[in-house]
């Protein structure tokens, strides 16, 4: 086996011990701690970005989780995204995350299918401004339309404990210039702490689930169709310029909340539709 080869090998095996575990005998399902720890949650701090060496094992070339083969991306760098996030706790606490450290749920960390181990990133929860940076350091989460998956401690500070989910921007930070953006600004936790006290809520965004994308209004209007006859409610065909080009977009939505979201995830699996993408804006 070539050294990318056994880094593959080797990370599987850590999946299995992490995020996508199977169900286990002693602990069924996920959950958040029955008791929890107030004095760790209260006193739980933002990640500091700092530059590390990539982990050792916990990113090969790319690996496959369901019958999904997933490609690490070399770099974080200007990596931008929005959408649902998940939060993980006692089911996997203290097993080893897929770079190899301990999964902590007080600590602020994270999961990731993609960006190479560690990424620091902020995530901003897009329904209350509230933001936190996190250390992601963990592979996953392998479920529908999820595309971080929070620790505990970070889902609390965000506000997406209850909810189980939420709309969610999460943006890679450089740590080499961490320092010096720290310093010349306040942090964005601060701004939106601020916010909070002063009641300017950010205006609550709207998601969609775009199901296709095609050049011909024909073929887009046909899917749309085709998915409205099956009982898929409030779908339209939006028309984007893509470098100069008209596409037109099949959408769903808006939705207001993540929770929605998952709801026509849910009902375009039950009949067949699983290539989507989730749209926040």
């Amino acid at each position: 086996m070539n050294k990318i080869q056994i880094s593959a090998a080797f990370l599987c095996l850590l999946l299995i011990a992490s995020c996508s575990s199977p169900i286990t005998k002693k602990t069924s399902r996920d959950a958040a701690p029955r008791k929890p720890s107030q004095s760790r949650i209260d006193n739980a701090k933002e990640a500091v970005p700092k530059v590390e060496p990539k982990s050792k094992y916990g990113n090969p070339e790319s690996y496959v989780v369901f019958g999904k083969r997933y490609y690490v991306k070399d770099s974080a760098k200007g990596y931008v995204e929005q959408g649902i996030a998940s939060w993980y706790g006692t089911k996997f606490h203290g097993r080893r995350t897929s770079s190899g450290e301990a999964y902590d749920m007080y600590a602020m960390t994270a999961a990731h299918k993609t960006l190479p181990l560690p990424t620091y990133a902020r995530v901003t929860n897009l329904d209350n401004g509230r933001s936190v940076i996190v250390k992601i350091n963990d592979r996953g989460p392998f479920h529908q339309d999820r595309i971080i998956d929070l620790s505990y401690s970070a889902a609390i500070r965000l506000g997406t404990v209850k909810t189980g989910t939420g709309r969610v921007e999460v943006v890679a930070l450089d740590p080499r210039n961490y320092v010096r953006q720290a310093q010349a600004q306040p942090s964005e936790t601060e701004i939106a702490v601020q916010a909070i006290e002063q009641d300017e809520q950010p205006v609550a965004a709207k998601s969609y689930v775009q199901i296709g994308a095609f050049s011909s209004a024909v073929n887009a209007e046909s899917l749309r169709k085709s998915f409205a006859d099956e009982g898929v409610d409030n779908i339209a065909v939006y028309e984007e310029v893509v470098a100069d080009k008209l596409i037109h977009k099949v959408h769903i939505g808006p939705l207001d909340s993540a929770q929605a979201v998952d709801a026509v995830v849910q009902q375009l699996s039950e009949l067949g539709q699983y290539e989507y993408r989730v749209i926040i804006k």
